[in-house]
């Protein structure tokens, strides 16, 4: 087992182990916690009761953290040309069509969001596999696949981010940065959280929220009660 170092041990023993934050706690806590030379990102992982093999157990969806996610998100437009100007405008980093194509095609992928329009999806079929995995391609349900480019782009900058429950049934969600007042790294986890109690599949039965864990990169993970985490 890895030794802890001294910054490490000290972070940890300002932890309860046996005890479950409100997420009020946990945010002004994790702020205590980061200790790296850098602005980490916070996240939530929530365990939920569910099987995710089970397709009327899958949990997936979209919010908009009202605080932004503190993160500079690049965004690709693959639009026709009766559009570039539109996503241009919203703020779009990089805008066209066959030509970022056929730069995926050739594996670039520096971009953390693509954004296009329903005719155009045929042409990303083939991409899958470059765009899959790196959970890059479009999707209907998560709003990148519209004819409203402006305001899905829009919406991407200001914050609004996906996500997806894994194999285990967590759900990961970066939330913020450590820099963020605490009261911002609260409101954008009770926006995840009530947004994750509002997609309860009607198939899953028992407790659904089963565990809530915040972390900053390298930093220990801060236990959340489940049964009050909305509270201020």
């Amino acid at each position: 087992m890895a030794k802890l170092t001294k910054k490490q041990k000290e972070a940890q023993s300002k932890i309860d182990s046996s005890k479950s934050y409100t997420v009020a706690e946990a945010s002004a806590l994790i702020k205590e916690v980061s200790n790296v030379n850098f602005d980490p990102s916070v996240d939530l992982a929530v365990r939920l009761n569910v099987d995710p093999r089970k397709a009327n157990q899958m949990v997936r969806g979209v919010v908009t953290l009202p605080h932004g996610t503190g993160k500079d998100v690049k965004v690709l437009a693959l639009v026709t040309p009766d559009k570039e100007q539109e996503a241009k405008d919203a703020g779009a980093d990089f805008v066209g069509l066959d030509e970022y194509l056929d730069k995926i095609k050739g594996g670039w992928t520096d971009v953390d969001v693509i954004i296009t329009m329903p005719s155009v999806m045929g042409k990303l079929g083939p991409l899958g596999r470059v765009l899959g995995p790196r959970g890059l391609m479009p999707n209907p349900k998560t709003g990148t696949v519209t004819m409203d480019i402006a305001k899905a782009v829009a919406d991407v900058k200001a914050g609004k981010i996906d996500f997806k429950v894994d194999k285990t049934g967590i759900v990961h969600a970066g939330i913020g940065k450590a820099s963020f007042d605490a009261e911002k790294i609260a409101g954008n986890a009770r926006e995840l959280l009530t947004t994750l109690v509002k997609l309860k599949p009607q198939a899953a039965k028992g407790v659904y929220i089963k565990s809530i864990h915040m972390s900053s990169t390298m930093s220990p993970s801060v236990a959340i009660d489940t049964k009050r985490y909305t509270e201020q």
